[in-house]
């Protein structure tokens, strides 16, 4: 509840300030005022709508339309907030250079100098005319940031050294699929556009770490049908992510496992490649013990148990798992979670909450990939963040 209301505080806040900065300086009189202001409410409210009507129990096209209202005003607002702040931060340092050059000159000059005073007019003309051009400017990236989010995600192959490979695991590819989020403005066409580049890619094993979905199995039954025709000879995987937590994660479990997945939940399997043996352990999301304690994300009883293996790979969802699987002593991770901050500068903010957001890194004598994901959530932007389909491959050091 807390953190409900510290949202709807935050958000009240980013449009209040929007229509501060836009609306008032506008001053283009009490009647279209009212209507800039109403359309601005309307938009805050609209956010609250698809969630509304699904604890609600409705569903279908009503909340999609919802949806796509929502989350694009939301994704331009997001983004004409961000030019806004700008905007106002470069004004305040350049009135504080002048200023200080003020007190300087008059410091060092016994002589009074002339204060030139500001034109209130022009000041207005000049803020309304950055303000328009601000708009456009928004408008078209957010068309730009659409058509990046709808595009078919790009294929992304990452070469992973191992030191003392097993010969029989060189060149074994693992195809991560990451964050689709099916759900109100993601459907079974992109789903199955997702399952073809896979499929075309021949794989020997698919992992699909989490945030599958954004709403029931009742729901989206029907668009996520595709992932039962995805092929690789060494099988495919499935973790949790922290969004199935909250569209009933028992009932995905389930799903996952009947569309022929390997779900791992906390749990580990002994892939055999000839001689080469690869532990793949897979672990619930880093928040899931938050909504089920006995799901509380493990690491290490991820492998109890397990024999000895050329290489140890663990699936996490969220990058935050590589400190527990780097004191253990996982050669590889491979996370999601992050969209790559989905759309610029908003991931300055993904950075704040992981120590990853994108790309390969290694964290001591550990590597983790994390992918940008594959779709979206909630603005279908994606600007400076493409989406991906990604190939790992396992290569001698």
């Amino acid at each position: 509840m807390s953190f409900l209301v510290m949202v709807i505080v935050v958000l009240s806040l980013m449009y209040g300030y929007i229509g501060w900065r836009i609306i008032v300086p506008a001053a283009l009189g009490f009647p279209v005022n009212l209507i800039l202001w109403l359309v601005l409410a309307v938009s805050f409210l609209l956010l609250f709508a698809p969630f509304i009507l699904r604890a609600n129990g409705v569903e279908g096209i009503l909340v999609d339309i919802t949806a796509w209202a929502a989350y694009l005003t939301f994704g331009f607002f997001t983004l004409l907030f961000a030019f806004l702040v700008a905007k106002d931060v470069i004004f305040v340092l350049i009135a504080g250079i002048q200023k200080s050059s003020l007190i300087v000159r008059e410091f060092f000059n016994s002589t009074t100098s002339a204060v030139e005073k500001v034109d209130p007019d022009r000041r207005r003309l000049i803020i309304n005319s950055l303000n328009v051009g601000m708009l456009f400017v928004t408008g078209g990236l957010t068309g730009y940031g659409m058509f990046q989010a709808l595009k078919k995600p790009a294929v992304v192959t990452v070469d992973i050294p191992i030191k003392d490979l097993h010969p029989n695991l060189d060149g074994l590819t693992i195809v991560q699929i990451t964050d689709i989020h099916v759900g109100p403005t993601i459907k079974r066409g992109f789903v199955q556009e997702v399952v073809d580049t896979v499929n075309r890619l021949k794989p020997d094993i698919v992992a699909l770490t989490g945030d599958l979905v954004d709403g029931s199995v009742r729901q989206l039954q029907h668009d996520v049908a595709p992932l039962a025709e995805l092929k690789a000879p060494l099988g495919y995987y499935f973790i949790t992510g922290n969004h199935e937590y909250y569209s009933g994660v028992k009932q995905w479990v389930a799903e996952t496992a009947r569309l022929g997945f390997t779900v791992l939940l906390n749990e580990h399997r002994v892939i055999e490649r000839g001689e080469g043996r690869l532990l793949l352990a897979g672990v619930t999301d880093y928040s899931a013990g938050q909504f089920d304690p006995s799901q509380a994300s493990d690491p290490r009883k991820a492998i109890e148990g397990a024999p000895e293996c050329h290489v140890k790979l663990l699936l996490a969802h969220q990058p935050k798992s590589i400190f527990k699987a780097a004191e253990i002593g996982y050669d590889y991770v491979i996370s999601g979670h992050t969209h790559g901050g989905q759309y610029f500068p908003y991931h300055f903010l993904a950075a704040l909450a992981q120590p990853y957001i994108s790309g390969l890194h290694t964290h001591d004598s550990t590597r983790i990939y994390v992918s940008r994901g594959t779709g979206y959530w909630g603005p279908p932007l994606r600007i400076g963040a493409p989406s991906e389909i990604t190939v790992h491959r396992f290569v001698r050091a």
